[in-house]
């Protein structure tokens, strides 16, 4: 039974009309909503302000009203909880969302009714040098700074040095975020069932230009090298911190970190073809 429900803004769409609909079917439910503290301050609402830690410990589900980049703040605000993500598009197609606006009443009635399964989410973990933890469900990436020169770095695989990549950036993605920017930089596409971490350069400038896939047990370490430029750390997008010659991250598979509703709509395969716009050869057509 869902007693609680948590939600997710969009920083920027009207969630208003989102938000009424999952108030009425919580009042119709006897069930409470809570909200993010700024979130809530922006709309006209009767959901009840909270903090992070209380909406991810307190929520049954946490509903995510946006697009990839509000699923994404939702996963790592219940990351290391059992609370369980839901993702509803709003606008532009949303890769990981698993319904539409219009299907909230009858997803939080399948859930209610416990007529749905959870998608298990790898996540990847370092800490950055000035002590803070930090965890992505997409990727963390050392990006090079335009005017700062290129990155130089060396990766290492269980303590042993593997190999140097002098490119624009060097990318470690769990299998979620295969299709994001490891996929611009040519990276594969990974089934989010697979459990493993892949690690692509992008825009290489040397003949090893290839991918790495490594098992959640294989510590990678990531060497900003002496010749390299400042460089961005991004997690999930976002810039963390950055980075110069002599520092080193090292990056943690963590299996299970976060947990994903579905509902039977899509299968994987499906929402990358559509979103990713994956055809066949001309040849073959």
């Amino acid at each position: 039974m869902v007693h609680t429900v948590g939600i997710v803004l969009h920083p920027q769409r009207d969630s208003a009309p989102a938000m009424e609909t999952i108030l009425q079917w919580a009042g119709s439910h006897g069930a409470s909503v809570l909200g993010l503290a700024d979130d809530i301050a922006r709309i006209d609402c009767n959901a009840i302000p909270v903090d992070p830690e209380t909406l991810a410990d307190k929520a049954n589900i946490l509903v995510s009203l946006g697009g990839d980049g509000t699923m994404l703040r939702s996963m790592r605000l219940a990351a290391y909880t059992k609370t369980p993500v839901l993702g509803v598009n709003m606008g532009k197609l949303g890769y990981l969302a698993e319904i539409d606006v219009e299907d909230l009443p009858w997803a939080l009635s399948s859930i209610d009714g416990r007529k749905y399964t959870l998608e298990e989410r790898l996540a990847v973990h370092t800490t950055l040098p000035d002590g803070r933890d930090v965890t992505a469900f997409n990727d963390i990436a050392l990006v090079r700074v335009p005017g700062d020169g290129s990155a130089a770095i060396g990766v290492g695989i269980l303590g042993v040095p593997f190999v140097r990549y002098a490119a624009d950036a060097v990318i470690v993605a769990t299998p979620t975020g295969s299709t994001a920017y490891a996929f611009s930089a040519g990276g594969p596409i990974v089934s989010p069932n697979l459990e493993g971490v892949l690690v692509v350069p992008s825009s290489p400038h040397s003949s090893y230009n290839r991918a790495l896939m490594l098992s959640v047990d294989e510590t990678l370490s990531l060497d900003v090298l002496e010749r390299s430029g400042r460089l961005a750390v991004e997690v999930d997008g976002g810039v963390a911190t950055y980075v110069g010659p002599g520092d080193k991250l090292e990056i943690n598979a963590v299996p299970g970190a976060a947990r994903v509703i579905r509902l039977g709509h899509t299968t994987f395969s499906e929402r990358a073809r559509r979103k990713l716009r994956v055809t066949g050869s001309a040849e073959v057509d």
